[in-house]
């Protein structure tokens, strides 16, 4: 039986935290070892340029994302993992996108509203017209299931809308994908523990893949517990979330049953916390090294994922250009 074909995206924003992780990046490492997937995991670069990153960081960070990812685990021999401008139809397609994608649709993406809002002095074209490029990206690897979580379903729904209006002016073609939702742990903020975890609240607020033992215990040391009123304080709980994912059962179960007696140990959890995330990252930490070390290595699997990638793209483009008419 042919293998469904799953298909997802890491933006370069730096160091991997452990909201990506658990979010995104374990899942991933989770379907690829299923057996039940052709897999293509890509950077976009291009994405990225909407946004405020130095052109000497983001050449930077491709190779960091490709060795964090598989570093975790994604393995080059199982899973087309390749950088987005390498493929160039992907912009083709987009602009394709673009042309049959009405205006109303990509106004009322939350998306574009929020990262506006965060970049006041960079309200760009690509800010609003991403979607397109999004839905390129999937629907060019004719992708049947796309991994997300619940905050990132509406832009599989325009994807799928994105698919029927091309159908609809052109000729049926594009098959609708998939959401294939998981159980994701949502991760707070260490200081601010209302917040999801994101590196653009700063550096105090993550905690990194590649952050050594001293530096894990010095962010978790800072980590809000206190809270007014009554009730679990939110910092507590999201660190009893982050044990209960890094640490064993029963050190989990310790914590928790103390939590609810009301005799825990914040100091002592902080601690037992720092150590299981550590050791949890002790490989990913020397395999990472290995790979930045060794930056040649590291493009020979992106330029292999990038013909594997063309080639599956190239045949998608030359079925839409004969449809739209175009050559």
């Amino acid at each position: 039986m042919k293998k469904q074909i799953l298909f997802s995206g890491i933006q370069p924003t730096g160091n991997f935290h452990i909201g990506n992780y658990l979010g995104a990046v374990r899942n991933w490492v989770r379907l690829q070892d299923s057996g039940k997937y052709e897999m293509f995991i890509f950077i976009p670069d291009l994405h990225s340029l909407t946004g405020n990153l130095e052109p000497k960081k983001r050449r930077e960070l491709m190779l960091v994302v490709a060795a964090e990812l598989i570093a975790c685990g994604i393995d080059p021999e199982k899973t087309t993992v390749f950088i987005q401008s390498h493929v160039p139809e992907h912009a083709e397609l987009a602009w394709i996108f673009n042309c049959v994608t009405p205006m109303t649709e990509l106004e009322r993406m939350t998306q574009y509203k929020d990262k506006a809002a965060r970049q006041e002095k960079n309200i760009n074209a690509g800010l609003f017209t991403y979607p397109a490029l999004m839905a390129a990206d999937i629907l060019l690897y004719r992708a049947a299931v796309v991994p997300v979580g619940q905050d990132q379903m509406q832009h599989v729904e325009l994807t799928r809308d994105i698919a029927g209006w091309f159908n609809k002016r052109f000729g049926e073609y594009f098959s609708a994908p998939k959401p294939l939702l998981s159980e994701v742990p949502k991760v707070m903020s260490l200081l601010e523990p209302t917040k999801k975890m994101s590196k653009s609240l700063g550096e105090g607020h993550v905690i990194e893949l590649a952050d050594e033992p001293a530096v894990i215990e010095k962010k978790l040391k800072k980590a809000v517990t206190a809270t007014e009123g009554g009730g679990r304080a939110p910092g507590v709980e999201s660190l009893l979330l982050l044990l209960k994912q890094f640490a064993s059962k029963e050190v989990y179960k310790e914590f928790a049953t103390a939590e609810k007696k009301g005799v825990i140990q914040y100091g002592e959890l902080k601690k037992a916390l720092a150590e299981a995330i550590n050791h949890q990252f002790i490989e990913f930490r020397q395999k990472r090294k290995q790979l930045l070390d060794n930056p040649d290595a590291l493009q020979r699997h992106l330029e292999g994922g990038a013909r594997k990638a063309r080639e599956v793209a190239a045949e998608t483009m030359k079925d839409v250009r004969k449809l739209i008419g175009i050559r």
